[in-house]
């Protein structure tokens, strides 16, 4: 599949592929996977958690970029058949953010799977508005095995 100019996950069915829930959820559009890819949107408003004077903080797009990664892989185990995973950030490297988003703007952002080694998942992220990079890092998603 190729990563879509339109979503194909939106709105409240994001929770069917992510273990969040609001307030805590920080990604309203799916648009796709192609090979280790996949692309995630968010549109911040005014009222987010991690919304602050008219600013979408730096707490708000690591977790963006988090849940963009969860979601890559609940896609992926839905579309298998399996259940979706509870995730944690295992940690963050190489941040850099060069603004802080404001309301109204629309975050698209680009996870690529680089590694996984046994239930630690390294991916790089890309986070724009528009044509312009606003952040990126390295991030370690940990999904251990759930116990049924």
């Amino acid at each position: 599949m190729s990563i879509m100019k339109e979503p194909i996950v939106s709105g409240a069915s994001m929770t069917d592929y992510i273990p969040q829930r609001a307030p805590m959820v920080m990604i309203d559009a799916f648009y796709g996977i192609d090979g280790q890819a996949s692309e995630s949107g968010l549109t911040v408003t005014p009222d987010n958690i991690f919304c602050h004077d008219g600013r979408f903080c730096d707490g708000g797009i690591i977790e963006h970029i988090a849940q963009s990664g969860a979601m890559h892989i609940g896609y992926e185990c839905r579309q298998a058949g399996r259940p979706v995973p509870l995730g944690f950030i295992g940690s963050v490297n190489k941040l850099t953010i060069g603004r802080l988003p404001r309301v109204g703007e629309t975050l698209r952002t680009r996870i690529v799977m680089e590694t996984k080694v046994f239930d630690i998942t390294l991916v790089a992220a890309t986070v724009c508005v528009g044509d312009e990079q606003i952040a990126q890092c390295k991030m370690k998603v940990a999904t251990p095995e759930n116990e049924q």
